[in-house]
Parts: C-alpha cells; structure tokens; sequence
C-alpha cells in the first residue's frame, strides 16, 4: 500500500505502542485518528505530529462503548472521508496469580482486550469492505502464542486475538483484498507493566527490565510500516517480534 494520504484508526493512541504507530504513520503521510480515552494525551500528541508536517485528528473512545466507538468513527470518516487502515492496539495487562481471584482485572482485560477490538473491528469493517481494500493490524503478544504463569488471562485473550486475526484474514482477504497482520510482540517499554496491581509480578517486571533491552514502540511501528507498505498481492499475516536477548 502507498501510505502517502491514506487515513488510519489507531486504538490506545496516547502512549506506547499506539503512539509510536502513530508518529511514523503520520511522518510517512497517513492521516491519523488518534484514539484513546485521554484526550489529553492525544492533544500533545497531535500537536508534535502537526509540528513535524503530519496531519490527524484527536478521538476521544472508550473502546469497550459501542456508542463511543461509533461516533469516533463517524469524526474520522467526517474529516477525511474514509478509513483504510485500522491499528487496534488497545490494551491492558494486570498480572496475577489465578488463585488471587481479581475477577475485575479479569473483566477489564476481557472487556478492552477482546470485546473492544471487536468493538471496532465491527464498526470499521463495513468501509473496508465496500471500498474493496484495506488493512487490519491487531495487536495480539508474544502471551498470544505462548503460555505464562501469571498471565492467564492475559493470555487468553490475546489466543483470543490472534486466532480472530487469522479467521478474519482467511474470510476477508480472498473475498474483499482486506489485508489482516497480527502483531506479537515480546518484551516491550510502554506503560503497559504499569496496571499490574500485584507485588509480586510488578517486581518481576521490573527485574526483567535489568536482564535485556526492551523493544520500543518506534520498533513495533517499523514493523507495522513493514506489513504495510508490501506489495498489494503480499498479506504478512504475523509478525513476531522480540529483543535479542529475549530467550524465551
């Protein structure tokens, strides 16, 4: 896809990995719909991309209200007359044991994690699909293929995601030229670690953070760019990407 005045949707655009998609996205000439529930943050954020020649929009969604989603949606295609990229990105991570039974971490992380990207999957889909074109990253994990203690829920959700992006890619790609990627990251610097509630695993992040070299978003979004700009009869269904030392 040639990115020069496209327009994307990005989910969980205020920091981390939402906005790191963000900034390169713009500076490769996309039209950006930041989206996040800090409205704030989306501000600054939209200012530096002006500042630096990108254009865009903020959005203030909550991606778990269906309402919210669609009057965001409705913004976007009003400023820029389509949509044809869509980075759902939003996400939380609260570690715990399952006998900690933190059954409201448990919801939130059901309710963002898949329910809001279902959320606006639905509501952006019927415009790809009548455009005949467009391309869909979810942002799945490396807790998307793999399995951790501590992570339990976490990781179904994101099993969750990244077997929805590939039945999404067997049933849109052939019939509507819907690309669909799959992102699975590991370890990566964003405030993700920062919701996790419990002692233990707060620490263990932290400690984790001594023993390698994290990704960065600018990282996940070079790889966005990647799967992006490849030809149009090319799909790159999955990436996986870890730091080096990362050896598990």
């Amino acid at each position: 896809m040639n990115t020069q005045s496209k327009v994307a949707l990005i989910t969980g655009a205020s920091s981390g990995i939402g906005e790191g998609v963000a900034r390169l996205l713009a500076a490769n000439g996309v039209k950006v719909g930041l989206a996040a529930r800090r409205k704030d943050k989306l501000e600054g954020l939209l200012k530096d991309i002006k500042g630096k020649g990108g254009e865009g929009i903020v959005i203030e969604m909550d991606v778990t209200d269906q309402e919210s989603v669609g009057k965001g949606i409705e913004a976007l295609v009003k400023a820029y007359g389509t949509i044809d990229i869509l980075v759902n990105n939003a996400g939380l991570m609260p570690l715990s044991d399952v006998e900690s039974l933190k059954l409201d971490e448990w919801h939130k992380m059901v309710d963002v994690n898949v329910k809001g990207l279902l959320n606006v999957t639905a509501a952006v889909l019927p415009i790809l699909m009548k455009q005949n074109a467009g391309h869909i990253f979810n942002l799945s994990s490396i807790a998307g293929r793999k399995l951790f203690a501590g992570l339990s829920v976490y990781c179904a959700t994101k099993h969750a995601v990244a077997a929805f992006s590939d039945i999404m890619r067997m049933e849109l790609a052939p019939k509507y030229k819907i690309r669909v990627t799959s992102l699975q990251p590991g370890a990566v610097a964003t405030e993700l670690y920062d919701q996790i509630t419990d002692p233990k695993y707060r620490q263990n992040m932290e400690d984790l953070k001594g023993q390698m070299t994290f990704l960065t978003p600018e990282d996940i979004a070079h790889s966005v760019l990647y799967a992006l700009q490849a030809p149009d009869h090319v799909n790159v269904s999955e990436i996986f990407i870890l730091p080096t030392e990362q050896g598990w």
